[in-house]
């Protein structure tokens, strides 16, 4: 009798054992299985970022303008100047078209596409260099959504800056990102991520002496009402007044070649 009562004991006992196992299990998940552990972060996409800023969209999906194989051409026979952007000059490629045009008497051939890092950006321009080749002048308008993933932009601009070789100027468009529908956190991770975007084409620029940067971020900040004024979202220029202010800034940095 005392036998089967130990026993009965003991299974009771080794039952509510292996309950706590299966329940702590579940709750101890490691980071990387399972749920995210830790604090998440607000994102374009709803989820958390290494970085502080989200996650990237999905590029390919979204909105584009680039110019007919025949304008290329035009424009390299003409030695005007191509542009590789993102949803800014999405937006503002065609206003900045007829700005050239009437300052300058530019031609501009336009490879831009909402939401796409510089990688898949600097695929196009290798792309374009190898079907058309390329003019004595190449604006690159890319890097806001690198903010994701700041620490292999460098490699990128490394890329562009082959691909042009020295007989070319590239004039690039610093970044300022600064996402006025994010919480304050990703804001501020915004702001910190397009620092260290910046410092890596500052970097570049002084072993590339043919990489030219046009100074949106420093333009900006240099008066404490401009990102108010001159941006809608913490991005993207205004329009007209931030748009004609970044196409300004754009054509003056051209022209000082």
């Amino acid at each position: 009798m005392r036998a089967g009562l130990l026993r009965r004991v003991t299974l009771r006992f080794g039952m509510l054992a292996l309950a706590c196992a299966v329940l702590f299990a579940v709750v101890a998940v490691p980071a990387g299985r399972g749920e995210r552990v830790g604090p998440a972060v607000a994102s374009s996409s709803g989820i958390g970022g290494g970085h502080g800023s989200g996650q990237p969209v999905v590029w390919q999906q979204k909105g584009k303008r680039i110019s007919p194989d025949e304008q290329v051409r035009r424009v390299r026979r003409e030695d005007g100047i191509v542009m590789f952007g993102d949803s800014i000059s999405v937006q503002d490629g065609e206003a900045l078209a007829k700005l050239l045009a009437s300052r300058t008497g530019d031609s501009l051939a336009t490879h831009n596409w909402s939401a796409r890092p510089t990688g898949p950006a600097v695929d196009a321009v290798q792309q374009w260099s190898d079907d058309f080749g390329l003019p004595r002048r190449i604006l690159i308008c890319l890097g806001s959504n690198d903010i994701f993933e700041p620490s292999g932009f460098v490699e990128q601009v490394d890329r562009v800056m082959r691909i042009a070789g020295p007989d070319r100027t590239v004039f690039w468009v610093n970044i300022y990102v600064a996402r006025t529908k994010q919480p304050a956190a990703v804001r501020l991770a915004d702001q910190q991520n397009s620092q260290w975007l910046n410092a890596q084409l500052a970097a570049a620029q002084r072993r590339y002496p043919n990489l030219r940067i046009v100074p949106w971020a420093e333009f900006l900040a240099a008066e404490p009402q401009r990102p108010t004024t001159l941006l809608r979202d913490g991005v993207h220029p205004s329009v007209p007044v931030g748009q004609k202010a970044r196409n300004a800034l754009i054509i003056d940095t051209i022209r000082r070649g």
